[in-house]
């Protein structure tokens, strides 16, 4: 009997709840840079995140959030973050962590993450892995 190849060689697709579908919209097109491929009312918008699909997932309310919903692995997190506060991204800031004064945490491994807010409250980050 052969063992089955699960999902590993497919490619993954990220949903995130949205709400209000317009400022969603142009906060992952036009602040986040995302291309949008789809809008599919009232199911989702549908984003290509350098060929990942992203489904914003259009709902009547926000579900309890649970911490990052979406990442982004990137080269160098300091230039990533300054990038993104000049398109006008806050990042988070978490009193039971040290943070740099970009907002970054250094994990224990020397893993980098910093984390924003989309419109809807949904938790994102940039990371750099050593």
């Amino acid at each position: 009997m052969t063992q089955a190849a699960g999902l590993n060689q497919y490619n993954i697709i990220a949903f995130v709840p949205i709400v209000d579908v317009e400022r969603a919209k142009a906060f992952y097109r036009d602040t986040l840079g995302l291309r949008l491929v789809s809008e599919e009312p009232p199911f989702a918008l549908e984003f290509n995140a350098n060929g990942i699909m992203l489904r914003l997932v259009m709902a009547q309310k926000m579900p309890a959030g649970f911490g990052t919903v979406v990442g982004w692995q990137v080269p160098d997190i300091a230039a990533a973050v300054k990038n993104l506060q000049e398109r006008g991204v806050s990042f988070e800031r978490y009193e039971h962590m040290p943070q740099d004064e970009l907002g970054v945490w250094t994990t224990p491994t020397g893993a980098k993450v910093a984390w924003f807010k989309d419109p809807d409250g949904n938790v994102l980050s940039v990371s750099q892995h050593p």
